[in-house]
């Protein structure tokens, strides 16, 4: 299992960075600690691959954002026809596709809003892909672009989620697994056009947006 530092960074002149002031209280004597997954919980990859795959082969069949189902979109492509699969991992493969994912609705206030919170470290939990010519620094650009730098030191890229201990994890894929059976987090499902459909198993949660209630499930993990 991999800890990641109960407390913030500190910056140039003593500032705090963005992981959350301290009070008090904690949890288990430090800071509640939450992972936000990039792709399709802050960044719009589905749409933003949407645009680009319609763009670059406009004469091809496409799926409809409303018509996803399952996280794994190439898969999905490769069924609708031959060769499909292949072309559609070529977007998210080439240059300027993650630096280019806008915002989805609310996301980037949430997460100012959240690393502001007292006794919370926010950091943001991202998978690059194997193809890791652009996708590594472009994850970092993003974040850097639309969060700041000082976002930059809470930035962890795995391929392997299970391995890093926190409290939440707030993620839009379904079957997260790895080599930790009982990973440290609860995992909250975000909501996206692909697994809207699931029906999740008690007592697994959802956040359908960034304009839900997001306090309400960090509050539900501090102590009482």
């Amino acid at each position: 299992m991999i800890r990641l530092g109960g407390r913030c960074a500190r910056w140039p002149g003593g500032a705090a960075g963005p992981a959350g002031r301290r009070g008090a209280a904690g949890r288990a004597g430090r800071a509640l600690r939450v992972l936000l997954d990039l792709d399709g919980v802050l960044a719009d990859f589905e749409g933003g691959f949407l645009r680009k795959f319609r763009a670059r082969f406009p004469d091809l069949p496409f799926i409809a954002l409303e018509d996803r189902r399952g996280f794994w979109l190439s898969e999905q492509y490769g069924r609708l026809q031959p060769g499909l699969s292949e072309k559609a991992t070529s977007i998210w493969e080439s240059e300027n596709f993650f630096f280019d994912l806008e915002p989805l609705p609310g996301a980037v206030e949430a997460v100012k809003q959240m690393a502001s919170l007292e006794d919370t470290d926010v950091f943001i939990c991202t998978s690059p892909i194997r193809m890791y010519k652009h996708c590594p620094y472009e994850k970092y650009a993003w974040v850097e672009r639309h969060l700041g730098p000082s976002f930059l030191d809470h930035v962890v890229l795995t391929r392997d989620k299970t391995v890093i201990s926190a409290d939440l994890l707030i993620d839009d894929r379904p079957d997260i697994t790895g080599a930790e059976p009982d990973p440290s987090w609860e995992h909250v499902l975000f909501t996206a056009c692909h697994n809207r459909h699931i029906r999740l198993p008690p007592p697994g949660r959802r956040l359908h947006a960034w304009t839900d209630d997001w306090r309400a499930i960090l509050d539900s993990k501090r102590p009482r």
